[in-house]
Formats: structure tokens, C-alpha cells, sequence
């Protein structure tokens, strides 16, 4: 494997970066108190190629590998959890699931728009009974020939009021339990959608996030993605895909407690001597590099194999699952080298600490992942090929 990057993921980091510096770090704080999510963020996204960085340049896409675009998850959420969160769902969860399994005329529609950033994607799975056991859905689609009847709601929906499109998982046939879930593709502005935003969450408040409703929704036949019964299977490879984007998210939030940490040590003294020469205060900053650089490396591997077409369920969830522990543990960590500072909106570690747990919870807990990598290890789970695997990619970037 090649750990070098190649000119053109330098260039793409250090646009992010600049971005991020430019746009969102002198406001963050503010957004954060506020509770507010600045829509304006993502057209900007847009404008630089980054709301479609791997999809094939023929859908309206940037044409990137996908290291790269775990390049541009770590460098926005170095600038904030929310705005990590805005990409992993338009494009990890929605745009390239749409890649995976939509009809030619569904990338036509919906994924060239979102990849070029003109239309919003979002991912409607979870419910309020309904979190990692999928099977407990309550939503229906009810066929009528040519449309179906859609109804019930969705809980812990990122872009919940900023999405035009959305990826629903419903019941087409509850006998068949988990063979009986469909996909949909449904429009913000059909009769009987709506939404409503969730307030007081502990972290990741300045992003969008809450319910979705479906009252009698008509949704056409052509909007069905994939076959009926397929709905399951597509989740689980959605979340391949957007595990992969909280994983190199988290990545960039140890980047960001680390490079706090190593800045307060360099200003604050006690006992007549920088903290950052206490025994204790190094154990600390030494784990933040130990994790970042092992949770990169586990990021990276499962880009690599996206890169080459491969089935990556469980290098995906091992990298999501450590990526996520690491960056959790790294800013309580960083509150504690802060101080009693680091428990102050003073300073930005106090708002990583509350931004890193969400992800520890969402998209598979870490007891989801823990169970799954020991079936992998006992051999009661495989790594058995989809009927649909994500496209190889075949840019320049990984030719080189």
C-alpha cells in the first residue's frame, strides 16, 4: 500500500482546510450556542466540487477516489462535527447508495443535482422504535400499482429540514420481516411530508438534525430503489458507505483535540514550567497521536478497498468503530489538559467532548461494531459479496 499522498489529495486538504479556517472556524462558537445550522455553508461546499468529491464526473461529480473523500470528512470536522455530518449523509449515505443501486434514469433525476450540490440528500432509516434492530420498522409503503402509499416517521435525521431528497426504508411486506423492507426515493415537497427539528441535543448543535413524517404519501413506482424486498441489503451497504465518512470524520476531530492540546501546552505554565513537560500531560498528547495515526491507517485501508470495488463491510466497521472510541477518548482527554478552561465555551475542546459522542452512538454503536467484529473473528459472520457492489473507482488518483 502506498501511504503517500498524491498531489492532488494534498491540494484538496489544504483547500478544505482553507475553507474551513475561512468559513466556518470564526463562527462555529457562535453557531454552537446558538443551536443554529447556517445553510449557507453548503452551496459553498458546493462551489468547491466537495458535495459529490467521489462520484463519477458523468453524474456531476467531482471524480475523486474515496481517500479522498475521507481527505475532506477529517478536514471539516476539524472545523465542526455538523458540517462532517452535512457531507456523510448527502453524499456517504444518499448520493452514493444512489450510485450503488439507482436505474440510470434515478442518477439522471437525483444524483447528477446532488452531486453538483444544486439538491440536498438525506438518509431516512432510524425510527423512534427502530435503531440498530432495523427489523422493528413500523413505516409502510403500501403498493397501489403505480405509486405506493407511504406512512410513519423517522427519528435522528441529519438535514432533516434542509433535504430535497430522501432515502426511506419502509415495509412493502411485513411477513417476509427483514426480506419484506423497501427503498425509496422521496421528494421534501410531496403532500403529506413533513419535518420537525429536534432541540436541547448534547452535541452537534449547530446541525440539523430531527423528524421525518409521512401522512399518505404518494411516492411513484419509478422512485422504488432497487427491487422490492432489496431495502435491507441497500441499507446496510448505504451504511458501508456513510460508516466510512464517520470514521475519517472522526479522524479530523482527533486532529482538532490534538492540535488544541499542543497549542495550550505551549501557553499555559504551572509549576514554573510549560504543562507540556508533565509526565502525565505527555501520556495524554502521545495517545491522541497514537490514535489519530492508527485510526487513519484503518480509514484508509477501507477507501482502499472501496477504491477497488470490494465488499469492505467489516474493515468499514472496524475503522468507524476504533475511529469513534479514539476521538471520544482524545477530547475528554483534551478538556482534561485544558483544565478547568477545557470545561468553558472559552475554548473549542469542550464542544469536541460533547460532539464526539454522538458519533459513538449513531451508525452502529460501538456494541453493534464490537459484536460484529467478533463474528467475523469466530466465523459466524462473512464477508459475502452484494448483488450490487460499489462501483471500482478509475480516476488518475489511484492509477498513480
Amino acid at each position: 500500500m502506498d501511504f503517500n499522498f498524491t498531489e492532488e489529495q494534498e491540494m484538496l486538504r489544504n483547500t478544505v482546510r482553507s475553507f474551513v479556517d475561512k468559513e466556518i472556524m470564526p463562527h462555529i462558537a457562535d453557531w454552537d450556542r446558538e443551536g443554529k445550522f447556517d445553510p449557507s455553508i453548503m452551496p459553498k461546499l458546493a462551489d468547491l466540487g466537495l458535495m459529490g468529491v467521489c462520484i463519477p464526473e458523468q453524474y456531476g461529480g467531482s471524480g475523486m477516489d474515496y481517500n479522498s473523500l475521507a481527505i475532506v470528512c477529517e478536514e471539516l470536522e476539524r472545523g465542526d462535527t455538523a458540517f462532517r455530518t452535512a457531507v456523510s449523509v448527502h453524499t456517504g449515505l444518499n448520493s452514493m447508495t444512489l450510485l450503488q443501486w439507482g436505474t440510470e434514469e434515478q442518477k439522471q433525476k437525483y444524483l447528477v443535482p446532488q452531486a453538483r450540490g444544486e439538491k440536498i440528500g438525506a438518509y431516512g432509516l432510524t425510527e423512534p422504535g427502530a435503531g440498530s434492530d432495523v427489523v422493528a420498522l413500523q413505516s409502510t409503503a403500501t403498493n397501489e400499482g403505480d405509486y405506493y402509499i407511504l406512512n410513519g416517521q423517522k427519528t435522528w435525521i441529519s438535514l432533516c429540514d434542509t433535504a430535497d431528497h430522501f432515502l426511506v426504508f419502509a415495509y412493502t411486506d411485513k411477513s417476509k420481516k427483514h426480506k419484506g423492507i423497501s427503498a425509496f426515493i422521496v421528494e421534501r415537497t410531496w403532500e403529506g411530508f413533513s419535518s420537525k427539528a429536534i432541540k436541547g441535543k448534547h452535541g452537534i448543535r449547530s446541525g440539523n438534525t430531527g423528524e421525518i413524517f409521512f401522512e399518505d404519501v404518494k411516492v411513484p413506482k419509478e422512485n422504488l430503489l432497487g427491487e422490492e424486498g432489496e431495502g435491507f441489503k441497500i441499507a446496510m451497504s448505504a451504511l458501508d458507505n456513510g460508516r466510512f465518512t464517520v470514521a475519517a470524520g472522526a479522524v479530523g476531530q482527533i486532529m482538532a483535540c490534538l492540535e488544541a492540546s499542543v497549542n495550550y501546552c505551549h501557553e499555559r505554565e504551572t509549576f514554573g514550567k510549560p504543562i507540556g513537560k508533565h509526565q502525565l500531560v505527555q501520556r495524554m498528547i502521545a495517545n491522541m497521536e497514537a490514535g489519530l495515526q492508527m485510526s487513519r491507517l484503518l480509514v484508509y485501508r477501507a477507501g482502499e478497498l472501496k477504491n477497488e470495488g470490494k465488499r469492505n463491510t467489516r474493515e468499514t466497521s472496524l475503522a468507524k468503530w476504533q475511529a469513534c472510541d479514539f476521538a471520544n477518548k482524545a477530547a475528554d482527554d483534551a478538556v482534561q489538559v485544558h483544565g478547568a478552561y477545557g470545561y468553558s465555551d472559552e475554548y473549542p475542546v469542550e464542544r469536541y467532548l460533547r460532539n464526539s459522542k454522538a458519533p459513538v452512538i449513531y451508525e452502529g454503536t460501538r456494541e453493534i461494531h464490537t459484536i460484529m467484529q467478533a463474528e467475523y473473528v469466530l466465523g459466524y459472520r462473512e464477508d459475502k459479496p452484494l448483488n450490487k457492489m460499489l462501483p471500482a473507482w478509475e480516476g488518475d488518483l489511484v492509477n498513480k
